[in-house]
């Protein structure tokens, strides 16, 4: 009777003490992580130091997070959600300037489902990739928007600055 005591105390998963490792949870980079989906929000501070390092790659200063332009990348991304539509990147840096951004640059784009992907795709796009280069930039902002219904799905905007004037 003694030997089935312990073998039934494990079927029972009472043997307790047994050299059991817990189960090691498995988290999703953030920049993994898809901003499909009504809650999802980019994370900035890994955008900042994944630009911050591609920037570096190339002989350039990391940029600081802004919260204004943080607000006005949010504020495009959401315009362009709710048109559906990407917006212009000409008049999106305009209406920075006007704020009192000093060189702006953005990039506008949609589709991307996480930040790996914008990343990539901007880095392979000339265009984009002279505002991730940008040398006279200092500040960014970044946000995304999420619209269901939509083609695209995921809004993406990314302003680069220059300190204030």
């Amino acid at each position: 009777m003694k030997c089935l005591i312990p073998l039934i105390l494990s079927a029972l998963g009472l043997a307790g003490c047994q050299s059991e490792k817990p189960a090691q949870r498995s988290q999703t980079p953030s920049f993994y992580v898809s901003m499909a989906s009504a809650d999802a929000r980019v994370d900035a501070a890994m955008a900042r130091d994944m630009i911050g390092a591609y920037r570096g790659n190339n002989g350039l200063r990391p940029l600081t997070l802004d919260p204004d332009l943080q607000a006005a990348a949010q504020a495009e991304a959401d315009a362009m959600a709710r048109a559906d539509k990407p917006s212009s990147a000409e008049t999106f840096k305009a209406r920075l300037a006007s704020r009192g951004f000093a060189a702006p640059a953005a990039n506008i784009s949609a589709g991307y489902h996480t930040l790996a992907e914008a990343f990539s795709g901007w880095r392979e796009s000339p265009q984009h990739n002279r505002v991730l280069l940008d040398a006279k930039a200092t500040r960014i902002g970044i946000a995304t928007a999420y619209t269901p219904n939509s083609k695209y799905k995921v809004y993406w905007v990314l302003a680069v600055a220059a300190d204030r004037r």
